[in-house]
């Protein structure tokens, strides 16, 4: 059997920005802050250098300048690691982007737990919250290279505010490129099933699509997800799985408060309740460590989702 291709989406970001220049989009500008190499705006930057600018490592100060260079008709996306791009700068997305609603995109790469040795101090698990409460931000989390490119397309088209949030950890492509459709606002069924749904965003969809394959071994039929818009969420597509499989689990790379799982929550409370159990980060901090080792230690593995999966369809634990 044939490798599985794997690439971490902050590569699909620069590589899809030199794409969009390309195709005449001459009002794009790239914003980074001494990271070029880590955000692969380094890609564009080689590319384009007269359109790269390098603010240093100033990521509020970053953010003000592409807040004026938006009112000059260009489409700036800024560029940093989700801590200092969703944390550092919070107070100047929201007041000099948010507030105004300009038509910036802030690229947040090395988000969650997967920045991996960096620790706790670089893996940003608040980001989609921080985000999701600023009025009229749309929050794109992608799950592969495929969808990541698709992401940055849609977000240079639409006019406002966007957040995107990349991963450093390469991670399987399984959308084909040739049939892949994105759309802001709109989640996608990936596999049928009835007994139970798990909705999962960013590198967790493919934890969710391999933890479906375990529990088909086992009687269980999930329906599997991928949520990468997380505001606005699709509402239809969260009250059909409640309504048709009656049980949901969510599955994120990021705090359960705030992130994915609320969001869900949210949705079913107010319009069609069903139980929901969410996977994620439980209201702590990270730690330094090989990725896939820290994403095992914090219940972020296929194996952990199947046992959820298992414990709630069967909890006698029969299969």
């Amino acid at each position: 059997m044939a490798d599985i291709k794997k690439i971490a989406t902050r590569v699909s970001y620069g590589n899809t920005l030199v794409e969009l220049a390309q195709q005449g989009a001459d009002n794009l500008v790239v914003l980074d802050v001494d990271l070029a190499a880590a955000t692969k705006t380094e890609i564009f930057r080689k590319a384009y250098p007269d359109r790269h600018i390098d603010c240093g490592i100033a990521e509020q100060n970053m953010v003000g300048v592409a807040a004026g260079m938006s009112t000059m008709g260009y489409v700036p996306f800024v560029s940093s690691f989700a801590m200092f791009a969703a944390g550092r700068a919070f107070e100047q997305i929201r007041n000099s982007i948010g507030y105004p609603h300009l038509n910036v995109k802030i690229a947040a790469t090395h988000a969650g737990l997967s920045v991996g040795e960096d620790g706790a101090s670089h893996q940003c698990c608040e980001d989609l919250a921080l985000m999701r409460s600023i009025p009229g931000m749309v929050v794109l989390s992608p799950a592969d290279d495929v969808e990541a490119r698709a992401a940055v397309i849609a977000a240079y088209n639409y006019q406002g505010p966007v957040y995107l949030r990349f991963s450093r950890l390469a991670t399987p492509v399984f959308h084909d490129p040739e049939t892949y459709e994105f759309e802001i606002g709109k989640g996608e069924k990936l596999t049928d099933g009835y007994d139970i749904a798990v909705i999962a965003t960013g590198l967790m969809t493919n934890e969710a699509l391999r933890a479906a394959v375990l529990a088909k071994r086992q009687g269980i039929n999930v329906r599997v997800i991928n949520m990468p818009t997380i505001k606005p969420i699709d509402e239809e597509i969260i009250l059909t799985a409640a309504r048709e499989c009656g049980r949901i689990i969510t599955v994120e790379e990021h705090n359960v408060i705030g992130g994915l799982g609320e969001a869900v929550c949210a949705v079913t409370a107010e319009k069609l309740p069903v139980p929901v159990h969410r996977i994620g980060v439980q209201d702590q901090f990270g730690h330094s460590g090989p990725a896939n080792e820290v994403l095992r230690d914090y219940g972020l593995s296929a194996e952990n989702i199947v046992s959820v999966i298992r414990d709630i369809v069967r909890p006698d634990n029969k299969v």
